[in-house]
């Protein structure tokens, strides 16, 4: 077993596997865009939309960062309830950004269904799980703070909580019917396949190796090829390069990650998850389930499987399974894989201005939405010089202290509650 994108379930079952070109020789265009996945793709799709010339360059192949490893729950707003939200940016500026990312997940499942990409999309809902009953406490904050601006969520009891999700060891849960579950690598290449029909010129196998600006022109450098642009937007969240003369904006880097079992039985997927919506827990060290289409149950958890105690990783998540399903103690688990999240000090997305373009990161877990939404404004502030359309304002600098304790500090967690927990 290996955590290499192409060991993962996602790849093995990715029904979108366009295959664009390397970029060779010299281009120009209105719009480049560095990095494959939701942000960039969005970015690209919106920006052909708008009648631009955009250029997007990946280093792999599309999808092979974050957006390939995600669990695939598209959700409304992000992990952070809006209370805090507000205390971090502001009442008018928070409360607007809650807003726009309520409707994030319309926004993706339209777009699934303009394009008909074939990412296994499942409009069902989400369920967040009190792991314990002092979880509860949590959801009913999340609850009031959600139905005071608005939101259509509903707590449910422990009793109905079991019945959604077949398993006794939750004790409640929060469910948000906006959400919902997608094949999440598929998204990303359905998105590019879209941006590519819409005229954008997609390059894969193409890493930006030196950025520099003259005057109004953007110059990007790669293996064997360069371009010039008026516009530049960074997209590489999580998985940035060095690249020679551009300062990557720092990040803590956070680990997740999953396995899969083997198609489920009829009469077992007659109970567990019989809705089909995706669950995430309350715990500090988070966990993760949900369905495929072939009636995979995929699951996981915070933590790497790259370093010497991964081996704690990958024997905490069969006892997990069983922990909330005891009918698959047995059950073998496949295609192990992770991925990096790319976390802020405050759990909150931000947008850097390069003068002339812009650099957006920080989901802190939240790909699928948030960066379908921030890609398509992105495009859309460059393109009619107005950055009042950004889901957040731009800053014009951002700094992080300890990024790399940081980081270290969640895997020792992660890694010390795996060793002990669900024994």
């Amino acid at each position: 077993m290996t955590s290499d994108l192409a060991s993962g379930l996602w790849h093995q079952t990715c029904q979108e596997n366009p295959a664009f070109p390397e970029l060779i020789g010299e281009v120009t265009a209105d719009l480049v865009v560095i990095g494959g996945g939701y942000t960039g793709c969005a970015a690209a799709l919106k920006a052909a939309e708008l009648g631009a010339s955009a250029i997007l360059i990946e280093a792999e192949e599309i999808g092979s960062g974050g957006s390939g490893r995600n669990v695939g729950l598209a959700n409304a707003g992000l992990w952070l309830p809006p209370e805090d939200i507000n205390a971090a940016l502001g009442a008018e500026t928070g409360s607007r950004l809650s807003e726009l990312l309520a409707g994030a997940p319309e926004m993706v499942f339209s777009l699934i269904k303009k394009h008909a990409i074939r990412c296994e999309a499942e409009n069902s809902g989400t369920l967040h799980c009190a792991h314990a009953p002092a979880g509860m406490k949590d959801l009913q904050r999340r609850h009031a703070q959600l139905t005071a601006i608005g939101a259509p969520v509903e707590l449910l009891p422990r009793e109905d909580a079991i019945q959604r999700t077949g398993s006794e060891a939750v004790h409640g849960a929060l469910f948000d019917p906006r959400a919902g579950t997608i094949q999440p690598l598929a998204y990303a290449r359905g998105l590019a396949r879209a941006a590519a029909a819409a005229g954008a010129k997609i390059h894969a196998q193409s890493p930006a190796t030196a950025i520099s600006r003259e005057g109004p022109t953007w110059h990007v450098a790669t293996p064997k090829g360069s371009l010039r642009a008026k516009h530049l937007i960074m997209a590489t969240n999580a998985y940035a390069r060095e690249i020679s003369g551009y300062s990557t904006p720092q990040v803590i880097p956070v680990h997740y990650f999953q396995a899969a079992t083997d198609p489920l039985p009829g009469p077992l997927l007659d109970k567990i998850l019989p809705m089909k919506e995706g669950c995430w827990d309350t715990a500090l060290v988070m966990s993760s389930w949900r369905l495929d289409q072939a009636g995979r149950l995929v699951i996981g958890g915070m933590g790497a499987l790259s370093h010497f105690g991964s081996a704690l990783h990958r024997s905490w998540l069969p006892r997990k399974l069983a922990a909330l399903y005891p009918e698959l103690k047995d059950a073998a688990l496949r295609s192990h894989w992770h991925g990096r999240i790319a976390m802020t000090s405050e759990h909150l997305p931000k947008i850097l201005d390069l003068q002339g373009g812009y650099a957006c990161f920080g989901y802190s877990g939240r790909g699928i939405g948030p960066g379908t939404l921030f890609g398509a404004r992105l495009a859309e502030a460059l393109l009619s010089a107005d950055s009042a359309c950004l889901p957040v304002p731009p800053a014009t600098g951002h700094s992080l202290s300890f990024a790399g304790l940081r980081s270290a500090y969640y895997e020792t967690g992660a890694t010390l509650t795996h060793l002990i927990s669900d024994r």
